[in-house]
């Protein structure tokens, strides 16, 4: 018995050192991405204001995720909805970034979406804005607030007004946001959301859940 104790003693103290492991190379992975994008204001490359006509905001009544799909849907032309994409799967097929990004190119085939993960702040705000300036609306993770909760969510940034520090997002919350720099770096990072639970923690950890995360579009 004493010998069983001690195998279950040793098995929690490994699984405790993985989950502090993944934590502190969480923690050392989201101070890389901060990195200074003051130079971005005066950049010549983002002097030209890019906005995305056409994005019509809806509110999500099944997933952030399939509620996306369903606004570039309209952009694109095609008539993809929340309700189609649940029907066809009968579940949230969207709820991490990769499966997202499968779900984008299924959806779209005559687009390639990419995902971008863990992306420094200046080359976040460069895959924006290449994307914006290609005539494309960028589909993005960040945290919102729902009411007075932080949420993880997916949303559709729609333009980029960079030298007056603006950009414009779609939030399927069922309205458009905008924001400076600022604003944007600090929730697709997650620093904006206060008291994250230790089971979201644990989820970027592990790579579930990803910073400074969007999917260009070609």
């Amino acid at each position: 018995m004493k010998r069983i104790f001690k195998i279950i003693g040793f098995i929690i103290c490994g699984i405790i050192c993985v989950a502090l492991i993944a934590l502190l190379v969480s923690g050392i992975r989201t101070k890389l991405i901060q990195n200074d994008y003051s130079s971005v204001y005066t950049n010549p490359k983002y002097q030209n204001p890019v906005i995305i006509e056409n994005i019509d905001v809806i509110t999500q009544h099944v997933s952030c995720g399939y509620a996306v799909i369903e606004m570039f849907s309209t952009w694109a032309g095609k008539n993809i909805t929340e309700d189609s994409l649940y029907d066809e799967y009968g579940a949230i097929v969207t709820s991490t970034g990769n499966k997202f990004c499968e779900e984008m190119n299924k959806q779209f085939p005559e687009y390639d979406t990419e995902i971008h993960k863990y992306q420094k702040n200046t080359e976040f705000i460069d895959i924006m804005y290449d994307t914006l300036s290609s005539g494309k609306p960028v589909p993005f993770e960040w945290a919102a607030l729902y009411g007075d909760e932080w949420t993880l969510h997916y949303s559709l940034i729609i333009g980029a007004d960079i030298p007056n520090d603006k950009i414009t997002v779609a939030n399927p919350y069922g309205y458009y946001e905008e924001l400076t720099l600022e604003e944007l770096l600090d929730r697709t990072s997650f620093k904006a959301y206060e008291n994250v639970p230790l089971f979201m923690k644990m989820g970027f950890a592990i790579g579930l859940f990803e910073k400074n995360t969007l999917f260009s579009i070609k």
